[in-house]
């Protein structure tokens, strides 16, 4: 495709005295393009001429300095010889058709261009008029009078011809141009006319068509290429590749290529060896297939079992529930554990004021009695008719505690009661007030213990419901179950349930219910009852539930009271306590060989509680003989009922006989109450059937295991003294009528083991008759 033969543009160029001016921006790219090539008809005037032209503005400038290309300085007074103004008047249309001329005309040769080039020289030079300076006036006064008039911005921006006629009056009057901010900024560019942008989308169709003309030649020759590579032309040879597509080489037969000699034995051979090889890779395939067979028939039997053994969608749909579950129940127990914490407390206060109450009581009225006994013995201050003058506080004590022994006799002799001692009696009688305020507390406490669950769902407060969902998953899942060692989580889950149900449960309080009567203590023997682990491992951390529960939970609640509210001088207290702690402490097989931290908590606050009340509350005061003979005395009264309530506290601590150890027993029994108050009480009474009465008590109280061993010879060592007592009582009353009274000694010696003190007494007193007694034994 032939080109069109690019145009060139040629800019006009100036002297370097007149071109060091910046150009002037209202001249527009189009106006310079517009400057043809020298051979165009109608682009501007030969180059002669031109010449010609610009020669003379330079000489008329002279050293006026410089000033844009297009336009000459002048000046108001005008100086002589000088052109005023020289400009070319070409309107917007001229200058199209002077475009569109110079585009028809760019294939003519160049014998034409000169000949139109010397017309466009006469017709420039009849274009060209220099105006006299009266019209330049009119011309001036015109534009000013316009521009007055005109002083607005039109919105038609399709006016080029105004915007030339503002151009060429710049040229005109460079002084009157105005200032930069009257100046028209044009901010789009100018419009183009209809034959512009025709032959701007011609030129780029052309230069489209010329690229893809391009890229097929570049086509060809690239597949021209490809062609001669894969016909690998022989080396040396050069054929034109059309000449050898046309007449293709033809391979011929080489008649000089022998072939071996063929004969049926060879054919066969070679048969029978590819028919021996077809078969054994006949025979691998088999053997694959079957192979493949067999692992199918694998795989299903393989995906059945698993779909029949393990629901893998079930059991992760329970193992969520599972997990969802123990967190609510988690959550439900940290925000009731607060409240139970609350309860707890209260009715711990409660017992204890009630307690400390009783025991202050007691001493109080101990020390007022001592005192007023005291001074009755003395005789210090005595009024006319001999009674001791008495403050009110101790009268009012004094006639309180003689109230209460009043009503305690009228009671026991309503019962039929008559063996009863004074001083064998725990005192435990409250004022009704005080009884009236106790119980509208406890039920205030109760009231609110009854509100703390009574929001919760019983999945969630329900020990046997809890129960049930461990066990569900046992049963459905032992492995994870025994693996994740639930049986060591469940106590620590049951542990505020369990001491809510505590709370009102008092084990100090007569006829109060067993541990193993209460419905928590079932659940969980039923619990590890249906334990599906084998039962002989007694490792299984299922069996170790109840025990751990009663470790966290139920003993220190029991050791709360020990060392707070128990009163050890209390027997029907000391009764119920020992019950308790029997079935916890000795019953219970899992606690037999056991050496917990909180069961040897529970047996040091006991220990330290009977302690306590022995150097607390014993209290035996040794009067002259003259004022404990009158048995109807009160000094003697007084002395009978503190050693009762000794010797009441012994038997209330030998009580713990298989709980403590014996060691401990006799320390506390023999050691302390025995040796250092019963015994000197019973020294300083007159010998009688009294103390021999009281010597009975004292080896009733004595644990009959301590006893038992047949080859025992000889007593416990703390009972020395009570036997020299014994064998001492016996001497005095064998001189007297006393006979049944030494029989009773005697029998007292055996009974704890003073075989040899016994026949010694029976010689000494020829008591031959009483030697049955030790004979029996």
């Amino acid at each position: 495709m032939a080109h069109r033969p690019q145009r060139t543009f040629r800019r006009r160029q100036v002297d370097s005295s007149d071109s060091d001016g910046p150009e002037d921006p209202a001249a527009e790219p189009g106006e310079q393009k517009e400057q043809a090539a020298p051979g165009s008809p109608a682009g501007g005037p030969p180059l002669g001429v031109r010449a010609e032209l610009m020669g003379r503005q330079r000489r008329a400038r002279g050293p006026r300095g410089r000033s844009r290309v297009w336009a000459s300085s002048r000046r108001a007074d005008g100086g002589p010889g000088v052109p005023e103004s020289r400009r070319v008047d070409l309107s917007t249309d001229e200058e199209d058709g002077i475009q569109h001329s110079s585009e028809s005309k760019d294939d003519q040769t160049s014998s034409s261009d000169s000949s139109s080039s010397s017309s466009e020289s006469s017709e420039f030079s009849s274009a060209v008029k220099i105006p006299d300076a009266a019209f330049i006036q009119t011309a001036r006064r015109k534009r000013e009078l316009a521009r007055a008039q005109g002083d607005y911005i039109p919105l038609d921006v399709n006016h080029p011809a105004t915007v030339s006629a503002m151009t060429r009056s710049s040229e005109e009057d460079p002084e009157s141009e105005p200032d930069n901010h009257e100046k028209r900024i044009l901010f789009t560019p100018k419009p183009q006319t209809l034959r512009q942008r025709m032959a701007a989308e011609t030129a780029s169709r052309s230069e489209e068509t010329s690229e893809e003309s391009q890229e097929d030649e570049n086509q060809d020759i690239w597949e021209q290429q490809q062609m001669r590579k894969a016909v690998k032309i022989t080396e040396g040879r050069d054929i034109d590749l059309s000449h050898r597509s046309d007449s293709p080489a033809v391979k011929k037969f080489d008649t000089s290529i022998s072939f071996p000699p063929v004969n049926l034995e060879i054919i066969k051979k070679q048969l029978n060896t590819r028919l021996t090889l077809l078969q054994d890779t006949h025979r691998s395939h088999q053997r694959e297939y079957e192979k493949y067979v067999e692992d199918i028939k694998s795989s299903k039997s393989t995906i059945q079992n698993l779909e029949s053994s393990s629901n893998q969608a079930l059991s992760y749909k329970f193992y969520k529930s599972m997990k969802m579950y123990v967190e609510n129940l988690i959550d439900c127990l940290n925000e009731k554990i607060i409240h139970i914490q609350e309860i707890e407390s209260s009715m711990h206060a409660l017992l204890l004021k009630q307690a400390m109450t009783l025991m202050k009581r007691r001493q109080d009225e101990l020390n007022h009695e001592s005192t007023y006994l005291q001074q009755l013995s003395c005789k210090a201050e005595t009024s006319t008719n001999g009674s001791l003058t008495l403050d009110e506080n101790t009268q009012k004590v004094l006639e309180e505690v003689e109230f209460r022994r009043s009503q305690r006799r009228q009671a026991r002799t309503f019962a039929g009661n008559c063996n009863h001692q004074e001083g064998m009696s725990s005192d435990e009688e409250l004022p009704s007030a005080d009884i009236t305020d106790f119980q509208k507390n406890q039920d205030d406490i109760l009231q609110d213990h009854k509100k703390v669950f009574e929001d919760v769902n019983d999945d969630f407060c329900s020990i046997q419901s809890i129960l049930l969902k461990f066990k569900e998953w046992r049963e459905k899942f032992p492995e994870s179950y025994y693996e994740a060692f639930i049986g060591l989580c469940i106590p620590k889950l049951l542990n505020p349930v369990i001491r809510f149900q505590l709370i009102d449960w008092n084990p100090l309080k007569l006829n109060s219910i067993g541990l193993k009567q209460m419905s928590w203590f079932t659940s969980i023997e039923e619990f590890i009852d249906s334990s599906v682990e084998d039962t002989k491992k007694d490792s299984s951390s299922d069996k170790k539930i109840l025990s751990t529960v009663i470790n966290k939970t139920v003993i220190p609640r029991l050791t709360d009271f020990v060392e707070f509210i128990w009163d050890p001088l209390s027997t029907t207290q000391t009764t119920s306590l020992i019950t308790h702690c029997r079935v916890i402490l000795e019953e219970h097989s899992s606690w037999k060989n056991e050496d917990s931290k909180s069961r040897q908590d529970l047996l040091k606050s006991i220990v330290s509680r009977m302690k306590k009340a022995v150097e607390d509350d014993i209290f035996i005061p040794l009067y002259p003989k003259s004022s404990v003979e009158d048995k109807t005395s009160p000094h003697s009264k007084f002395q009978e009922r503190q050693f009762w309530s000794a010797l009441k506290l012994l038997r209330n601590t030998l009580l713990w006989n298989r709980l403590l150890p014996d060691d401990t027993l006799r320390e506390l029994g023999l050691g302390k109450l025995l040796n250092r108050y019963l015994i000197i009480a019973l020294l300083s009474a007159t010998p009688g059937p009294d103390v021999v009465k009281k010597c009975s008590q004292i080896a009733a109280c004595l644990p009959e295991n301590w006893f038992e061993n047949p080859a025992m010879k000889m007593s416990i060592p703390q009972m020395e003294n009570f036997i020299q007592f014994l064998l001492q009582s016996a001497h005095n009353l064998s001189r007297s009528e006393f006979r049944n009274e030494v029989k009773e000694i005697i029998l007292i010696l055996v009974k704890i083991k003073a075989l040899h003190q016994a026949k010694s007494l029976i010689e000494d007193d020829h008591l031959n008759d009483l030697k049955s007694l030790i004979k029996e034994v």
